[in-house]
């Protein structure tokens, strides 16, 4: 009796567990398989609706397109549909039904969908060009910039310096340099040294040469005095 109570209160509070059929094992090993089921034309239909919706949309393609001699669509076709909503919202499947009412057409899910992904694609191809051409103009406008910045070459001159040291303002790429250089060259002392320079050589082309007399004073004095006549007797 107690034994016999106690399990009917094991029953009345927990669920029992029923034993899984052979069609039962073999459906979830098909679902723990699925991504290496390939032609599936030869299965049941009762099968497919257990397994197949376990695909993901890579898997369920490979399969549709793997079977032969079989349209799928029956089963797959609110897959696809699923697949729809899932990847692009309610709000454009309810779009699309709408359009198949008013065209009074049918499309399968699967096309729509398919479609549907090659118009995105080609959209946000689209706008990765455009964003590319936008980043290569600005690109190409800062390259402008650097070459016009580039491309400005100081004149070149023949001016030496001062002191003849071979470095000419025009090879002086540098505003600082040239101002340094000019304000250096107008300095007092530059000038002062010039100035002192030009007087001494002013002065070494005025001096004349000293001639050479023809004469020495003894020898015209003595010459002098034999020449002379003779004093006078009184």
């Amino acid at each position: 009796m107690r034994s016999s109570n106690q399990m009917m209160e094991k029953r009345g509070t927990k669920q029992i567990r029923r034993i899984p059929t052979l069609v039962d094992l073999c459906v979830q090993k098909a679902i723990d398989n699925v991504r290496y089921l390939g032609d599936v034309g030869a299965t049941d239909t009762l099968l497919l609706e257990r397994f197949l919706p376990h695909c993901n949309v890579e898997q369920l393609t490979h399969i549709e397109d793997s079977t032969e001699d079989r349209d799928l669509s029956p089963v797959t076709d609110k897959l696809w549909k699923n697949f729809y909503i899932q990847q692009f919202g309610s709000m454009s499947t309810s779009v699309v039904v709408e359009r198949m009412k008013e065209k009074q057409v049918s499309f399968k899910w699967r096309e729509l969908y398919e479609a549907k992904l090659k118009d995105v694609e080609e959209a946000q191809k689209k706008s990765f060009e455009r964003i590319k051409q936008l980043y290569q103009k600005e690109d190409a406008k800062k390259q402008s910039r650097q070459v016009q910045l580039c491309s400005k070459v100081p004149p070149s001159s023949n001016k030496r310096s001062f002191y003849g040291g071979g470095c000419s303002y025009g090879n002086t790429k540098s505003g600082l340099m040239k101002k340094a250089k000019q304000e250096f060259l107008n300095s007092r002392e530059v000038k002062n040294l010039s100035a002192m320079k030009k007087v001494t050589v002013h002065k070494n082309h005025s001096v004349s040469p000293i001639k050479k007399p023809s004469q020495m004073p003894g020898k015209f004095a003595a010459s002098s005095s034999k020449f002379s006549p003779p004093p006078r007797r009184f």
